[in-house]
């Protein structure tokens, strides 16, 4: 016991010794130099460990963590958006107007500071684009250019740049030689499901080329009555050569990155008249709509449908009561999303339409559709009235903003996924 005792003040004795040797020699260099110049100090750090390898000795140590913030997703880039703005713009958000709606021209050929001073005061959702509007092809994109840049410049997203381009009678550019561009027949010529997203493909190339987004096509209809308005348009008498067209031609829209629209959902295409002028009406019963007019949009949905359009058909015998599918929260959030659980935009059919002005006010169109489940409103007749409608209806909690929010996010999502 008495030996291990005075063995150990020995070892203190030679530890103590080394460290003294060793911190004289590392100062070695400093004494010579005269001073403890900070610019030839060691680079020993009192009460820190340096255990990094000396350069040149081989060594390697652990690489640091990479500590470079990770991109945005997706969805952060949306919620960042959406809270960055005021009720106003979100508000604003929900409409896709024509562009004389927004400037007041009697005919619009050109984007310019018109053009900009009032998508300031109404930055909309998006525009869309008719036949008088369209003269030829530099003309267009100009036009086009224009308004996406100052659009761009004022919210930070893009915006929807819309027409109508079916095919048949339904035409906006294609009917018109100054583009040049291959005129496509009635879709009920289309023999077969190739053929069909050929001609979406062929569509969506030109409108691309000129700066359009987004198409409101295909026809989702099933044109099963005699007189029914969609004979040309629809691609035929039955859910089982309807939907794979409808279904083609989605594909073949997003193939050239031109967004589309399956409508007029829930189907019009068994009623006699035109919404365009007046009521629309079916005696469809539920179960007849799951076994025939709804297959064709669950054919869209399934093939990433970014917009299903709603048209403005009364089926009493599906929702009990004779407010038009548009408007109808049966409709809208009964069946399109929570039966068949869409989760894309919903958009109205005109609601300049016969079939709704004469039935709701122009201030209170929008609300009426928000209430329905719509998440956009297409070129209600009195912009400035439907849009106020819905800031009142907000201020009044009849509206809140937590579902002004549910739409524009669907909104902002989508541009900044598929377009921007």
């Amino acid at each position: 016991m008495s030996k291990r005792r005075s063995f150990v003040p020995a070892l203190v004795a030679l530890a103590v010794i080394a460290v003294v040797g060793v911190a004289a020699w590392a100062a070695w260099p400093v004494l010579i130099q005269g001073g403890s110049d900070e610019k030839t100090a060691p680079d020993v750090v009192v009460g820190e460990v340096n255990d990094r390898p000396a350069p040149g000795s081989g060594e390697t140590s652990e690489p640091e963590a990479d500590q470079t913030p990770s991109e945005p997703t997706l969805e952060e880039h949306v919620a960042e958006a959406v809270s960055g703005m005021t009720l106003e713009e979100k508000v604003a958000q929900l409409f896709v107007v024509r562009p004389e709606d927004l400037t007041h021209v009697g005919t619009q050929v050109a984007a310019g500071e018109a053009t900009r001073a009032a998508l300031e005061e109404y930055p909309v959702g998006g525009i869309c684009y008719f036949a008088q509007n369209l003269v030829d092809p530099e003309q267009t994109r100009e036009m086009l250019s224009n308004t996406q840049a100052y659009y761009e410049e004022i919210t930070g997203l893009p915006c929807f740049l819309a027409v109508d381009e079916e095919g048949g009678t339904v035409l906006r550019v294609g009917s018109n030689p100054a583009f040049g561009v291959e005129r496509i027949g009635n879709m009920c010529e289309v023999s077969s499901d190739d053929e069909a997203r050929e001609v979406a493909v062929t569509i969506g190339s030109y409108l691309t080329d000129l700066g359009f987004n987004v198409d409101f096509a295909p026809d989702a209809d099933i044109a099963d009555v005699e007189g029914s308005t969609l004979d040309l348009r629809s691609f035929g008498e039955s859910a089982e050569v309807v939907a794979p067209r409808v279904r083609a031609q989605v594909e073949g829209f997003l193939s050239t990155g031109i967004l589309c629209s399956a409508k007029h959902f829930p189907g019009i295409g068994g009623a006699v008249g035109d919404s365009h002028d007046g009521t629309i009406m079916a005696n469809t019963t539920m179960e007849e709509l799951r076994a025939s007019e709804l297959v064709p949009f669950e054919a869209a949905m399934d093939a990433g449908v970014p917009f299903v359009m709603v048209g403005h058909i009364i089926l009493p015998n599906v929702t009990g009561d004779y407010v038009p599918a548009s408007l109808n929260h049966a409709i809208v959030q009964g069946i399109l999303r929570d039966e068949l659980g869409y989760e894309g935009i919903v958009i109205t059919d005109s609601l300049s339409m016969g079939a709704v002005v004469e039935e709701v006010g122009y201030d209170r169109i929008g609300v009426q559709a928000l209430l329905a489940g719509v998440d956009m409103v297409l070129m209600p007749a009195d912009l400035e009235a439907a849009y106020q409608g819905i800031i009142d209806a907000v201020a009044s909690g009849e509206l809140s903003e937590e579902r002004i929010d549910e739409s524009v996010t669907r909104i902002v999502r989508t541009k900044l996924e598929l377009v921007g």
